[in-house]
């Protein structure tokens, strides 16, 4: 049995790496066009690019694992059953349950991965990613201001300087055109500058001598001048999600101990703190979905057997909306306070587990499936015939071709 189960996770654990891998680059191809644009336009180094990469891993890594689990686990018992290897397991007196012995072992180690990556991975990567982000702006703040250029690197701002020495900080002839947060505006002339920093504020101050500064109320009925010797003029770095897509997620770069500090604060304030309790169980409610993906996916890879590799790589794509579509509808409702945040973040697990036991009885105990055998035939035949449809139209051919490929050739 020892051997067998050996052979079972090293299966499992095969489809597990590459499904990880090709989830995870497919994420990461909706940052790819940001990442290009870094490199080319803002002139960040490859080494710094592969860093920012690493950073933000641990936020797609907690959604990717659990998905690899049930991936793996469908594909393998689906390869399985369809060698007729089931069929010589069962006749040497080896059930099903015992078969999810290695399932459950696959399981637990992704549990512990996924806990890791959502307790420490995400919130130190986060961070890290926050300061790699102001650095790479510091050091290079003075590079990207050009002379005889219009710059609009600072948020509502734009930056014109006449004349820069590229050897030094110091820049001439700089005139600042500026939108305050009141809606004032504000246009600052001045002889001379320089770019100054404040690492543990993070913020950017550009430091200018021997100006003018004229404000218009938003109104547009007051105008006043100011003339200074110093000024020091801060600049409004763009908060990394606004740089790079939806890379952080407000409460979700907090560790544990900061969202109870958080909620206790919010408590003694009176503030309302559905969504730091929401982040909070959403910390373990996620990596557990791990486990029951695991269950769930030894069954439903037994039953999809004659759908194929790419059939049981769609089952399990079905499988997984199925779920993150709960998991959306029940954060929606706990933000909101609609629901209480546990029931929010657990009721897709809940969910899930009660059919993975069902489905576990059902195939280990060898019970029809009235219903279910009527609607996979279904499923699989009408799967078929869209794969046969798609592929024979020429116009569908090349979006189609990655998708087909990763799917049958997880194994």
């Amino acid at each position: 049995m020892n051997k067998i189960n050996r052979y079972i996770f090293y299966e499992l654990f095969l489809v597990f790496v590459i499904a990880i891998l090709a989830t995870t680059g497919a994420l990461f191809l909706d940052k790819l066009l940001y990442l290009t644009e870094v490199i080319i336009n803002k002139g960040v180094s490859f080494y710094n690019v592969t860093k920012m990469v690493i950073y933000i891993a641990p936020a797609f890594l907690v959604l990717t694992i659990p998905i690899g689990v049930l991936i793996a686990s469908v594909v393998t018992f689906s390869r399985i059953s369809a060698d007729s290897e089931m069929t010589a397991l069962k006749a040497g007196g080896i059930s099903l349950y015992q078969l999810l012995v290695p399932v459950m072992a696959l399981s637990l180690l992704a549990f512990i991965l996924t806990e890791f990556m959502m307790i420490y991975g995400m919130p130190n990567g986060n961070q890290a990613f926050r300061e790699l982000l102001f650095r790479i702006l510091r050091t290079q703040a003075n590079y990207e201001i050009k002379s005889k250029l219009f710059n609009n690197d600072f948020k509502n701002m734009v930056i014109y300087v006449d004349k820069k020495d590229e050897n030094s900080p110091l820049m001439k002839g700089i005139f600042i055109s500026e939108t305050t947060k009141d809606n004032e505006y504000r246009i600052i002339n001045a002889e001379k500058g320089s770019f100054i920093s404040d690492k543990n504020a993070f913020v950017v101050q550009m430091n200018l001598t021997n100006g003018t500064i004229h404000r218009l109320g938003k109104d547009k009925n007051n105008y006043h001048t100011l003339k200074f010797e110093r000024y020091i003029l801060e600049m409004e770095i763009p908060k990394p999600e606004e740089i790079g897509g939806k890379l952080l997620r407000g409460n979700r770069e907090l560790s544990i101990a900061k969202l109870k500090e958080k909620i206790e604060r919010h408590k003694k304030d009176g503030i309302t703190f559905y969504s730091e309790l929401v982040e909070l169980h959403k910390k373990f409610s996620i990596p557990f979905a791990a486990l029951i993906f695991g269950l769930i996916g030894a069954p439903l890879g037994v039953k999809c057997s004659r759908s194929g590799k790419s059939g049981s790589f769609t089952i399990s794509l079905f499988v997984i909306v199925f779920y993150y579509i709960l998991l959306l509808f029940g954060e929606s409702l706990g933000d909101t306070g609609n629901l209480h945040p546990f029931l929010a973040m657990w009721l897709p697990n809940f969910v899930v587990i009660i059919i993975a036991g069902y489905l576990v009885y059902k195939t280990a105990n060898e019970f029809p499936f009235k219903y279910w055998q009527y609607a996979l035939d279904k499923f699989v035949d009408s799967y078929y015939y869209v794969k046969r449809f798609l592929i024979s139209d020429i116009r569908l051919k090349k979006s189609l071709f990655f998708f087909l490929l990763v799917a049958d050739n997880l194994i």
